[in-house]
């Protein structure tokens, strides 16, 4: 595994699991077999309501909770809810989190971050962040935060690699982490790229593979999500080999600098007020 140092001194793993769209069992059952297969790295979400199942996931593995770097995200709804981390703390079945992050800018998100500090202060958190935030919205935290954001979770992938707000991250020594760095469950068009394919081949990976290799050396961390055993193994396989600039190049020439997904004001809206099941859940 290699790491990444975040600004308060945390080490961070460079590649974990994401449980997006994972039901509880698949949940449970893919956080197991990744702790027990390299991963220490395991990403997750109030609003995909399988919290609990990643924490049984986490004490099935056998490992230590120190061995585990456990991320998770605060729904909008919950920003101003005074028990909103504790109650998530509960589901997980943890003592701590290791990074706590604003899922969305939604809602009184100021409100929401000051929440997170506070638990920062009080040792709940390890590190916290925010995800989805464009640069003014970023401005915003920093302008009135007294902890700076660690980490930002974001839509990044070589067709659009966020080149822009790596500057700003850059400066505030924020790392950035992708969500669906392969592009996507329906976006295979990346994985088809002609110099992903060459590069593959070159060094007998994968494609999924060689993209993943390309956001970890431009100290990116990953957290590709899947529920099948054989690429969960795969995706982590990625540390034994090196590209080149030459390579890096190459994939940089495909940046079309265009999300597959993008920005949607009126969701942003509805997630003020829409609160995931989460006590419903397994």
């Amino acid at each position: 595994m290699n790491y990444i140092t975040l600004n308060n001194g945390i080490k961070m793993p460079m590649i974990g699991l994401g449980t997006y769209l994972l039901s509880p069992d698949d949940a449970e059952n893919a956080v197991t077999y990744a702790l027990k297969n390299g991963y220490e790295l395991i990403d997750t979400a109030n609003a995909y309501v399988n919290e609990k199942a990643v924490g049984r996931g986490m004490k099935k593995s056998g490992l230590s909770r120190d061995k585990i770097f456990l991320e998770t995200k605060l729904w909008p709804s919950f920003y101003e809810d005074e028990d909103a981390i504790e109650e998530t703390l509960k589901r997980l079945d943890t003592e701590y989190i290791d990074l706590m992050i604003l899922h969305q800018p939604s809602a009184n998100y100021l409100a929401g971050y000051r929440q997170l500090e506070k638990a920062y202060t009080e040792g709940k958190l390890k590190a916290i962040g925010i995800s989805n935030f464009n640069i003014q919205e970023i401005q915003e935290i920093l302008d009135n935060c007294s902890v700076v954001p660690a980490l930002i979770q974001v839509e990044a992938h070589p067709y659009y690699p966020q080149t822009e707000l790596k500057k700003l991250l850059s400066k505030n020594n924020i790392v950035m982490q992708a969500w669906y760095p392969l592009g996507g469950r329906d976006n295979k068009s990346i994985l088809k790229e002609r110099v992903i394919e060459e590069l593959a081949d070159k060094y007998k990976k994968s494609p999924a593979q060689i993209v993943l290799k390309w956001h970890t050396q431009m100290n990116v961390i990953v957290i590709p999500g899947s529920k099948s055993e054989p690429h969960i193994k795969e995706n982590i396989d990625i540390f034994d080999f090196t590209l080149t600039k030459e390579d890096m190049m190459k994939i940089a020439s495909i940046d079309k600098n265009q999300p597959f997904y993008g920005r949607d004001e009126e969701a942003l809206k509805r997630f003020a007020t829409w609160r995931p099941n989460v006590e419903g859940q397994k």
